[in-house]
This record gives C-alpha cells, structure tokens and sequence, in this order.
C-alpha cells in the first residue's frame, strides 16, 4: 500500500528508484530528438527519473483540511490564506505523459470500523472444531445429559425418602388349618323330629331330622330375653330397671291354660327378676310385660323379634309373640342353636339361665322347667312344651378339654311322648346328645412355645419373625378340620422384640370358645433403610 504525498511539502521532482516503463521509454526518446543535444547523450541507465504521486494533491478531494489555528500560533508560522482550487495544468511533456496511472489501485470503500475486544478474542482463541466422530458425538451427549439425568436422580431420591411408608401387615406362615385323627364321631341323634348339635368356637356336629319351620312353644321365650337384654344390657349381677305392673300382668297371672307367675297391678320387679320368671318359670304373662315395657306393644316387639332373627341368619324362623304360645310361631332346631349361640355371650343371659330356681319378690320360689340344669355340666337354656308342639329343649353344656372351658350347645325339636310325657322326652333326647358330645371332645397341641407362625411384612421387602407365646391347643373330635387365622393388632413401623403384634385363632374367631393365643415379635422390627424407601416401585 502507498502513501501519498504530503501536501505541505513543494511538490518537486524527488529522485526515486527508476520505473522501466517500456513503451514511455521510446516515447522520451522521441521527445528528446527535438530538445537540446545534451539530453540526447543521456544513456537509459543514467537518466533520472521524476517522481509519479499515486494521488494528485490538487485534487481537492485528496486535500488536507488546515491546521486550526491554534495550531499555527504554536509554530510561529505566518498566517497564509489556505491556496485555493489551481486551475487544471497541461499534461507534461515527459516519460510519465505516456501512462496515466501506474501502481496498485486504491479503493474508496471506507475501513470497517474495529471489532469489540470480546469478538477479537474469539476470533484469536477460537480454533475450528475438529471433524465429527461417532466417539466425539457419544462424549458430546453424555456431556449433555449427564447434568440433566443427575439432577432428575436427586430429585427422584428425594420424593423417594419423603414418601410416607406403607402399612406393616401380619402374614401367616403355619398351617392355616389342622384336621383331627380319628374318623367322625356317632351321634346318637333322635329318631323322630329335629335336632342340631355345636361346640361354640370349634363347629357343629351337624343336625338330624327335616329342617322345617315347626311350632316351637316357650322355646320362643330365648328371642324375648336376647332383645331385652341386647336393648337393655346388664352387668353381671346387676338387677337392672325397675319395671311396674300393669293391670293386663296381673289378669293373666291365674290363666289355667299357660304358665304363669302371680304379680299385682302397681307392684315392681326388676328387670333381672322378671328374666327370670320368663327363662325358669316361663311366665307368659311377664314375657308380655317386657313386650309392652320394651317396644310399647306387643305387635312391635314382635317385630324387633323378627328383625333379631334375620341378622342372626334364622332364615326358618317366624314369631307371632313374644310367649310361644301361638302355634304361628315357629323356627328350626337349626335356628335356635344360632340364637342360643348368640345369646350365651351376654353374661346376664348366662347367670339366668343356670338357675335351678329363683325366689320372686313376693318370697315365692320357682323351679327350672328344665331338669338338666346343675348336672352334668348343663347350664341351661330353655324348654317348650305345648300338645300342638310337643317337647322342645334348647340346651347348653359344658366341658373342660385341653385346660380350656368348652360350651357345647344344642336343640331338640318336636319331640313325642314316649312314656314319660313330651318334657322327658325332650330331656332325654338332650341328654344323650350332651353327654355324647362330652365324651368325643379332644385336646390336641398344633403349635409349640416359641414357634414361628408368620411375620410382620413391612412393605419394602423387609420380614420379620412372630412366634407363638404359648402353646397353641385346639379342641374337637375325629376328623374335624379347624381354622387358624391372625388378627393383626395395630402394627408400628419399629418395635423390640417380644412386642405383640396379633392374635393366632383356632376355631370360629366370631365365638367365645375359639382358642385365643398371642403372638410376638422374635427379632426388633427395624424401620426400611434409606436404600430400601429409594429403591421402592409401589
């Protein structure tokens, strides 16, 4: 690139390295051959040249503007007026006439003004980038993703270990069932008429004899004692509410043709006495004195009658009132084991029923109809005798098998006389039945002290060991096949070992009589670990 002349310098010939130019060489010879002789003597290689300015420093467009002023003063130079335009001179007569314009041209596109410091640097520190390679292009996108898929694990860990833990829940492992050696057990069962036989917790021996609905007499009397007592509980030994007599009581206290027990009109008897009189004397009179007491009428209680009987799941069963006397009313002996099965439970019901007798207010003593009661272990319930229904027992035994207390309970229905009067044989039909299924009544041990029975599942994968706290015994007889179940109590996700966690039932769990035996933890429960909550799907 050339600089052009300053223009404050004389623009004078300047002796410079001499330019071969060909053809304007020829034409200064020419020019020379009409100027003065001297010059023609000049050799090529002696002859000097004139300098050639790239720029014409009269063109006002390569012109510098003037100094200020200022500038000037400092310099002590005069002040001249700044020349103005020259007029256009001849083209000279020498070597460069012939060129117009020699050397490089230059543009007039002004210089781009300078890039940011930032952008300079980049363009010095930036290298291209290499060539694109599988193996480059897998680094790449692993270096993408890394961060990305990282911060996703810890937010994932997170949520993970503050998610709330599922339930523990209490799972058997032994045997959830155990059958009796022995073949099944003859029963002697009646030969005419209906009969059922149970164990209460353990099952039934089964019933004899056309289960359908037959009159039932004062056998009725066990539904009106379980809906007074299931609406008006008592406490064992308490007397419970006074109840006054009304004058339709004491009308009915000398009926010849029922039993009855003698009250007055404006007297009170509490509500365990007159319990008494409808389950031991079978008083028809007081069974509907509790009707009205209860329910307001005797329709109505019938009704609570017929309601008790559909949740028990008598489904034979129909009463029409609340003594028995009507021969509308009628049931199964298969329905009365369910009520009487119910109705042990409540320890009032019980403490009546096994009564021998009892002495009402006036000083008068009653005696039990049913002549079971105080021996062989009988301990009730109720008895029903009418000629359209004949002899009728609803029983309840006991027996002790195994260091355990076993209720055996039963019914005979619609039983003949045989000689000795319907009662007797209804008595008697009862006796064998109890006395057979006292005989057949066997202890067997299923689980030893200590042995593992299942565990508690934590929900993570993480199990831990229960075991039996004592023996576990079931009772019943030749080839009968009992349940065992767990009941789980409310389970904590870290507990130390010996901490019960459930109950182990053998038998019918919904019954009194069903073997009972906690069970404990054999190692700590341990709380899952933070490996076992990150790692959970559910």
């Amino acid at each position: 690139m050339f600089k052009a002349p300053r223009l404050d310098k004389p623009a004078v010939d300047q002796p410079t390295t001499m330019l071969k130019l060909g053809d304007a060489a020829s034409a200064a010879g020419k020019a020379g051959q009409q100027g003065d002789a001297p010059a023609r003597s000049e050799g090529d290689a002696e002859r000097t040249s004139k300098f050639v300015a790239l720029r014409n420093p009269d063109d006002p467009a390569n012109r510098k503007p003037p100094q200020a002023p200022q500038a000037a003063q400092a310099t002590g130079a005069p002040k001249t007026p700044a020349p103005g335009p020259k007029p256009p001179q001849a083209p000279r007569t020498g070597v460069t006439a012939a060129r117009p314009h020699v050397g490089p041209d230059r543009t007039t596109q002004q210089p781009l003004p300078p890039k940011p410091p930032l952008d300079l640097l980049a363009e010095l520190t930036n290298t291209p980038p290499p060539p694109e390679t599988p193996l480059r292009t897998t680094v790449r996108r692993v270096k993408i993703w890394t961060p990305l898929v990282a911060l996703l694990v810890i937010i994932l860990g997170v949520v993970q270990s503050m998610r709330p833990l599922p339930a523990p829940t209490l799972d058997l492992t032994a045997q959830d069932s155990f059958t009796f050696d022995g073949g099944k057990p003859q029963i002697p069962w009646p030969e005419s008429g209906q009969a059922a036989l149970d164990v209460q917790g353990i099952g039934s021996f089964g019933s004899s004899g056309d289960q359908k609905p037959v009159p039932i007499a004062s056998v009725a009397k066990v539904m009106t004692a379980y809906v007074i007592l299931r609406d008006h509980p008592l406490k064992s030994g308490a007397e419970g509410p006074k109840i006054k007599i009304d004058q339709a009581a004491e009308d009915q206290s000398d009926a010849g043709d029922e039993s009855t027990v003698y009250v007055y009109a404006g007297d009170s008897i509490s509500q365990r006495e007159a319990l008494k009189a409808v389950l031991i004397a079978s008083a028809n009179n007081v069974a509907r004195l509790l009707a009205r007491w209860d329910a307001g009428s005797e329709k109505a209680f019938v009704e609570k009658m017929n309601a008790a009987a559909k949740d028990l799941g008598m489904t034979n069963t129909t009463y029409t009132d609340p003594s028995g006397l009507n021969n509308t009313t009628v049931s199964t002996a298969v329905d009365q084991v369910k009520l009487a099965k119910a109705a042990m439970k409540s320890p009032a019901f019980r403490e009546v029923a096994a009564m021998m007798s009892y002495n009402d207010y006036k000083g008068v003593n009653h005696g039990n109809w049913n002549h079971l009661v105080g021996h062989n272990g009988v301990v009730g319930i109720k008895t029903g005798t009418t000629t359209s229904a004949l002899g009728n027992l609803v029983f309840a035994a006991k027996k002790e098998v195994g260091g355990e207390t076993r209720t055996i309970v039963g019914a005979v229905v619609r039983q003949p006389d045989v000689g000795g009067g319907i009662l007797d044989a209804a008595l008697d039909a009862s006796d064998e039945l109890i006395r057979a299924a006292q005989d057949t009544l066997q202890s067997s041990t299923i689980l030893k002290k200590g042995s593992v029975v299942g565990y508690v599942d934590d929900g993570l994968g993480g199990r831990t060991p229960v075991v039996a706290t004592k023996d576990v015994k079931a009772v019943g007889w030749g080839g009968l096949t009992v349940k065992l179940t767990f009941d789980a109590d409310e389970l904590p996700h870290a507990a130390k070992a010996g901490t019960k966690v459930g109950t182990l039932t053998v038998g019918d769990g919904g019954t009194s009589g069903a073997v009972k035996v906690p069970v404990a933890l054999r190692d700590d429960l341990v709380e899952p670990g933070l490996s076992d909550k990150l790692t959970r799907l559910g």
